[in-house]
């Protein structure tokens, strides 16, 4: 009997550390494919992930941005179900299927996200995600224009210099993985020089007990009172502010336009 035990107790440490070691892969792997954003123009951008403050958990969320040879800045996030080191390796491998169909075919944010879930749907039939695919770019005049795209994500969030607020809910459609011949829209926005624009995943928003309504006013809220700080100090005060004990993961990606048309 005292032999039986030892070796049922060895083996519960044996799986403990086995799956300690399983979400460490899986983090340093998510870690390791966050991009590095595009600097040096007149557009700040700051990103921000952390794995799931109560249990460690990694899951499949994820931000990306790059520029497309038409001068457009894409913007990018997204979170695959699941939370283990398979939903982190559907992660890599769907951010990089969006890089090369938006790079190659540069076209309207609803045709991209659905060239995207076809190819998601033959890969991982099996799989479902959620994605903001988005474009930004300066027009003739000085104007700056948002394009934007959404598969079954939250909406994103714009916040002026002035401090007001509002969610961009257009261009919604199913998430990735559900139907792939379902038509997809896109939607447009022209933004206010100086204003902010937020990507997230709905760890930054979600709370047990508390309805969906309520957690959006709060991140409206937090935001709000950030408009005019530095868009580093903006993403890092967010997660101080929602995300301390957060119980999914949380990626957000932010861009904060210049004070002038030019």
């Amino acid at each position: 009997m005292v032999e039986d035990l030892a070796h049922r107790v060895a083996l519960g440490l044996d799986n403990a550390r086995l799956y300690l070691q399983t979400q460490h892969i899986a983090e340093r792997l998510q870690r390791s494919l966050l991009p590095t954003l595009p600097q040096g123009g007149r557009l700040q951008l700051a990103a921000r992930y952390a794995p799931a403050a109560t249990t460690a958990e990694v899951g499949g969320d994820w931000y990306d941005s790059f520029p497309l040879v038409s001068g457009h800045t894409t913007l990018i996030i997204g979170d695959v179900t699941g939370h283990d080191l398979r939903a982190a390796v559907t992660m890599s491998q769907l951010r990089n299927m969006l890089r090369g169909i938006a790079s190659d075919r540069q076209e309207p944010p609803g045709h991209i996200l659905r060239r995207l879930d076809l190819a998601h749907h033959t890969l991982y039939p099996t799989a479902t995600a959620t994605c903001v695919y988005a474009l930004l770019d300066q027009t003739d005049d000085g104007t700056w224009v948002l394009e934007y795209s959404s598969a079954g994500h939250p909406p994103p969030l714009l916040i002026t210099h002035d401090g007001d607020t509002r969610y961009l809910t257009g261009g919604h459609g199913l998430l990735l993985g559900v139907d792939p011949d379902a038509a997809r829209t896109h939607a447009t926005e022209t933004l206010p020089a100086r204003s902010t624009v937020l990507l997230y995943t709905d760890g930054l928003i979600e709370r047990r007990g508390e309805s969906l309504d309520q957690s959006m006013t709060r991140l409206r809220q937090h935001a709000a009172a950030l408009a005019r700080e530095p868009v580093d100090t903006f993403c890092d005060e967010l997660l101080t502010g929602l995300a301390s004990d957060h119980a999914d993961d949380v990626a957000l990606l932010a861009v904060r336009l210049p004070a002038s048309p030019r």
